[in-house]
């Protein structure tokens, strides 16, 4: 199906007309025309609102998974102790990633359908003592959210000297201080909330993680060292999508003008209607604590009576595409997406009605 009708996928969400249009301009090289860099500098400012940061920001063109390995290879060495605060398949993929670059890795495991324990989390860091400590806020195949606050409160209680946040599916949707949490390395998705295409990856970088950057030197088309003075430099290691900023900049604007306030309780109100309406049909919730389910994503248990194949089938018919989940989940879980544009309650009750029918006449 080339375009959703009712698209509720856990991302790419909707791209609004406005954000579209952004990359309609013929812009001409952002490597040398002050007015990029102009917007660079304006966006850099925007998410900085968005996530309660004063830190530097990386705005690289890739897709999310760019900004997860620029952090990790520009902040680790093989034998550095890297602690993996995991509740899904992201969690603990990037202690995967982390032992790929040869690091030491503890993984402070957990079920899919829980969120983080952080009593569990200060017991690990206490014994292990690590460099590095990775989370991911949500955990997007599993609807969790993990809570950010109080393992950001460890870390500095700890002095434990980085900690990496994967925010991909959060930021923009779910409130988020990265400086009053202890956030080092906070790696952003274009094409979740933030509803644009998955072509840029935003990482925000703490003055201690420049610091460790610096001292590593990692060479590498992903590397983040050279993003430090990029914007003061006018010099960038490649050459930036000036298409690509405008549309990131175009919806940080919309956000921000609706206030993030209300932009967080407009997901939050979204969430609560997805899942309200959900139960009534009688379906299950994936995770084991409703309280833990994130407002950017609800996934549900596939029921006894359809297989996901047929319910997918089902609900493409009439327009309407949820997604289904990844590894051990796979074909037990989907996901209904209701962040960015998509934490929309018309859309919703749309949906969920279409949902409803299919449920009933299947």
């Amino acid at each position: 199906m080339k375009t959703y009708l009712i698209p509720l996928v856990p991302g790419p969400t909707r791209v609004p007309a406005e954000v579209l249009n952004a990359y309609q301009t013929d812009y001409g090289s952002g490597d040398i025309e002050r007015e990029f860099f102009e917007l660079y500098k304006k966006t850099q400012n925007n998410i900085r609102r968005l996530i309660s940061t004063r830190n530097k920001i990386a705005i690289m063109t890739g897709e999310a998974m760019l900004g997860l390995w620029s952090a990790l290879k520009s902040s680790l060495l093989p034998g550095d102790k890297v602690l993996a605060v995991a509740t899904g398949i992201y969690g603990y993929g990037i202690g995967d990633m982390a032992r790929a670059i040869g690091c030491e890795v503890e993984t402070v495991g957990f079920e899919y359908n829980e969120a983080a324990d952080p009593q569990k989390v200060e017991t690990a860091i206490k014994n292990f003592h690590p460099k590095m400590v990775t989370m991911v806020h949500c955990e997007t195949p599993s609807g969790i959210l993990n809570p950010l606050k109080e393992v950001g409160e460890l870390i500095s209680k700890y002095s434990v000297p980085l900690f990496f946040v994967d925010a991909v599916s959060s930021a923009g949707g779910v409130e988020i201080k990265a400086d009053d949490w202890n956030i080092d390395l906070c790696v952003i998705g274009s094409q979740k909330c933030l509803s644009a295409p998955p072509d840029i990856s935003i990482t925000a970088v703490s003055e201690r993680s420049w610091k460790i950057i610096d001292f590593i030197d990692y060479k590498g088309y992903d590397a983040l060292l050279p993003w430090e003075s990029a914007l003061e430099n006018r010099w960038f290691p490649y050459t930036p999508s000036w298409h690509s900023v405008a549309a990131i900049y175009q919806t940080t604007q919309s956000l921000l003008s609706e206030g993030m306030r209300s932009v967080f309780v407009r997901h939050r109100k979204a969430a609560e209607y997805c899942r309200k309406r959900v139960k009534e049909m009688g379906l299950e919730l994936f995770p084991i604590d409703e309280y833990t389910s994130s407002p950017t994503v609800t996934a549900v248990k596939v029921p006894l009576k359809i297989n996901w194949q047929r319910l997918d089938t089902k609900l493409r018919s009439r327009g309407m595409v949820v997604g289904g989940s990844l590894g051990k989940l796979a074909n037990n879980v989907f996901r209904i997406g209701h962040m960015g544009s998509q934490a929309n309650l018309d859309l919703l009750e749309h949906g969920m009605d279409i949902l409803e029918y299919v449920l009933l006449y299947n």
